[in-house]
């Protein structure tokens, strides 16, 4: 697509495992940029979207021209400047060679390239890619449950006793869905047996997960189980019986890669197999929900000898597809080791995306920030995980953690059942405040304020009528000055008054020794002071957050 010459830059998005979409800004040079993807799925260091943008366009103000391709597998994302300054930005799936050989008559479907342009930066490109994707029939529509899963509070340790403990203590949280994790079927004790048998283990599971299902429903909640049927651990029976059913390059030998071979999900006995066994597990017990998960780059994807990427990447569509049509009423969150299948194709046939594997709400801050660059919060699972965090060992407040999760579909990934009792109430007030408000927050615009300071923060999501917000100010690192900036906040009827407090569903936030504004316990302001003017902000700690609610007086 032609991009104008008062483009001169361009955005896009960098990472790795457990640090992903991290965003990157440079001049449009002579030349092509490329951003392209070869791990068969989006991967973490896939950018989800490319946008070309004028040098002074900033969240809410400046043009943006924004593409993002509905694809799964491999791909290429392209900047290109001309020697005669012509200039162009676009995207494609990567096709490697010999994958796509048409025959006479026969044609190739592109996947679809979506497009947006704004003139009110890139909370308006935002604007556009979630009105879009909230647009479709088949968006989530019931209110996005509560959600808690098992994986840091108990990994492979599946013992019935140990989940009754957590569903109790969830319970009586307001937790709506427990999820079991890794490790329920096959020799799944560690990550190096037991995929591609999706057999409940009945050394781990005796009686199977009836009683622990009726369990958890009668507290109230639904059920979810892990699954990763594109893999297959050599260590499997699947594997010793078809050791011919996984994708390779013929001559070579197979790439094993965290002890697991890829599934040819294009040979259609492969592909039965796995649906069938996922299918009657989902049949045999009332499951609500699913969380597929795919741990491995997929490097020598070839079917005899024929590049199998594309295909693969179809056959999961094809997948997810029948596994609904068959379940009507399940939803699947998409998971790669956290985040690395993000994407505008696999939306189509999922209810939620895993961000990241990392819960450190420090670093979800910015992945949260970028990944709802393209991706409505709803659809975004953010969860309170434990402190110290799992990946980077890092000590954070309940009350950040608590309020980092909050915008997006909120859930917890932490031993609830070892918790303190001021742990627990807090959890328990924060869940009430997600469910009073989660309409507000799955709905509402979604706003980035230009602060004033790079260590902070500030952000939130306001009604499409203009009388309820939310907002979080976020401080990340330590002020430079002595008073930080003023809060000032957008998309508010300048005519309007509004009644604005600070709010502590999780707890309040640790303040420097400095008494914080008295406008935290409520103020009066029209729309145009706080759009325009502002209000001080507190000098928050470092590693903090404060939770504001704006309302339209009456």
């Amino acid at each position: 697509m032609p991009l104008p010459d008062r483009a001169s830059q361009t955005l896009d998005f960098a990472g790795r495992w457990s640090n992903e979409r991290n965003p990157q800004r440079r001049d449009i040079a002579t030349g092509v940029w490329v951003r392209d993807s070869y791990e068969g799925r989006s991967g973490h260091n896939f950018t989800i979207s490319e946008i070309a943008l004028t040098e002074s366009t900033n969240f809410s103000s400046g043009e943006a021209w924004a593409i993002s391709l509905a694809w799964s597998g491999n791909s290429k994302f392209m900047v290109e400047r001309i020697w005669d300054r012509t200039q162009s930005i676009g995207a494609s799936e990567i096709l490697l060679p010999g994958e796509v050989i048409l025959k006479p008559g026969e044609s190739y479907q592109a996947p679809a390239l979506l497009a947006a342009y704004s003139s009110a930066g890139l909370d308006g490109v935002s604007e556009r890619f979630h009105s879009h994707i909230r647009g479709r029939t088949l968006h989530p529509k019931r209110a996005r449950p509560l959600t808690l899963n098992m994986w840091e509070a108990i990994y492979f340790d599946h013992d019935a006793t140990k989940i009754k403990a957590i569903a109790e203590v969830a319970a009586e949280i307001g937790v709506e869905r427990l999820v079991l994790d890794d490790g329920w079927f096959g020799a799944r004790r560690s990550d190096h047996a037991g995929l591609g048998d999706w057999i409940v283990n009945k050394k781990v599971w005796p009686n199977g997960f009836t009683a622990i299902i009726s369990d958890i429903h009668e507290r109230g909640m639904e059920f979810g189980l892990w699954f990763e049927g594109e893999m297959v651990n050599p260590d499997s029976d699947l594997y010793r019986a078809h050791p011919d059913w996984v994708l390779n390059t013929g001559g070579h030998s197979e790439n094993n890669w965290r002890h697991e071979l890829v599934l040819d999900l294009t040979n259609a006995a492969a592909f039965s197999h796995v649906l069938e066994q996922v299918s009657a597990v989902l049949t045999e017990f009332p499951i609500d929900y699913i969380k597929w998960d795919h741990n491995r780059v997929v490097v020598d994807a070839s079917n005899n000898l024929q590049a199998a990427v594309r295909n693969q990447t179809l056959a999961i569509y094809r997948l997810f597809s029948e596994l609904k049509k068959r379940h009507p009423k399940l939803e699947i969150e998409s998971c790669a080791s956290g985040g690395g299948r993000v994407d505008l194709g696999v939306i189509d046939y999922v209810d939620r995306f895993w961000v990241s594997d990392n819960n450190d709400a420090l670093e979800r801050q910015r992945n949260q920030r970028w990944t709802g660059q393209i991706i409505p919060p709803e659809l975004l699972g953010t969860h309170i995980g434990p402190t110290p965090g799992h990946q980077t060992g890092r000590s954070l407040s309940l009350s950040f953690r608590a309020t980092t999760a909050l915008f997006g579909h909120a859930g917890i990934e932490w031993d609830i059942s070892k918790i303190s009792n001021s742990d627990k109430a807090a959890l328990k007030t924060w869940a009430a405040y997600y469910k009073a408000n989660r309409d507000l927050l799955h709905t509402g615009k979604s706003i980035r304020i230009d602060y004033a300071d790079e260590n902070a923060y500030l952000y939130g999501v306001i009604d499409k009528k203009r009388e309820r917000a939310i907002f979080s100010f976020a401080q990340l690192a330590p002020t430079t000055a002595v008073h930080p900036a003023q809060l000032t906040f957008r998309d508010l009827n300048p005519d309007k008054n509004y009644q604005v407090k600070a709010v502590y569903p999780a707890g309040a936030p640790l303040y420097m020794l400095i008494e914080p504004p008295t406008w935290l316990t409520g103020v009066t302001l029209s729309g145009a002071v706080l759009m325009e003017i502002g209000l001080p902000a507190p000098i928050l700690a470092p590693e903090n957050a404060l939770l504001i609610e704006i309302n339209q007086s009456n």
